[in-house]
């Protein structure tokens, strides 16, 4: 039979565990406590070999980036689930003056904007520095605004020279593609009325050719009429006599 000083170390020892154990899980987060719960329950109960449960979870974060939009329109303002609000109290706090711009595909014509973070603004990026995401220049900087397609709304884009030209290089390749095909298409056309020209020239050419062959004919013939009425003036015929 067990000692009583066995009985209380027992004891002691078993709330103790317990004591630990309540404290490991009440400092844990309420996915923390639900995958060990789940953990735990697999491991005890479960016919197969433990596994690692992994569920699918949401966080704010990914709520912001599913839901933000550059520029919201009234109809997401309208939305009453707490994504939307969430979203909504995040683009208040945005500081929507100058934007800054990713141009790392501007040959294709697209370019992403965004507004601000508070960092961004406190450096001056966007605004005294250049606004395009890969460039930190500061001097020879220009102002320009641009207005979206499907959305209308003006915001302020500030950058240097160089990536002042990336905002307009498609366009810019655009209109020499199509001057380039408006030349081609002019050079063509003066090529065929130059052939046609050449041809008119031919056939002007040829048919003087053939009308002088022809008055050549006429005045042999008439050459020949009146060579025979001289000779027979010379020689007049017998019934003449």
């Amino acid at each position: 039979m067990a000692s009583s000083a066995t009985i209380r170390s027992e004891i002691y020892d078993r709330e103790e565990r317990k004591q630990q154990y309540q404290a490991h899980i009440r400092g844990l987060n309420a996915y923390e406590r639900h995958k060990k719960f789940l953990k735990d329950y697999v491991r005890f109960y479960g016919k197969d070999k433990p596994t690692e449960v992994k569920l699918p979870v949401k966080t704010d974060h990914d709520t912001l980036r599913e839901g933000y939009r550059f520029i919201r329109s009234e109809e997401d303002d309208l939305n009453p689930s707490w994504e939307q609000r969430l979203v909504k109290r995040y683009y208040d706090k945005l500081f929507k003056e100058y934007c800054i711009a990713d141009m790392s595909r501007y040959k294709t014509g697209q370019m992403g904007l965004r507004w601000r973070t508070e960092k961004e603004v406190m450096s001056g990026k966007g605004q005294f520095m250049c606004g395009s995401k890969q460039c930190h220049e500061i001097e020879g900087l220009a102002s320009y605004e641009a207005s979206g397609e499907h959305k209308q709304a003006l915001v302020k884009l500030v950058t240097c020279e160089r990536c002042a030209e990336k905002l307009y290089y498609k366009r810019r390749k655009d209109a020499e593609r199509s001057e380039s095909k408006e030349k081609k298409k002019q050079k063509r056309k003066r090529n065929r009325s130059s052939s046609e020209d050449d041809t008119e020239e031919e056939e002007r050419q040829k048919g003087k050719k053939n009308k002088s062959k022809l008055e050549g004919g006429e005045r042999e013939g008439k050459d020949d009429e009146n060579f025979d009425e001289f000779m027979e003036g010379m020689f007049p015929g017998k019934g003449d006599n």
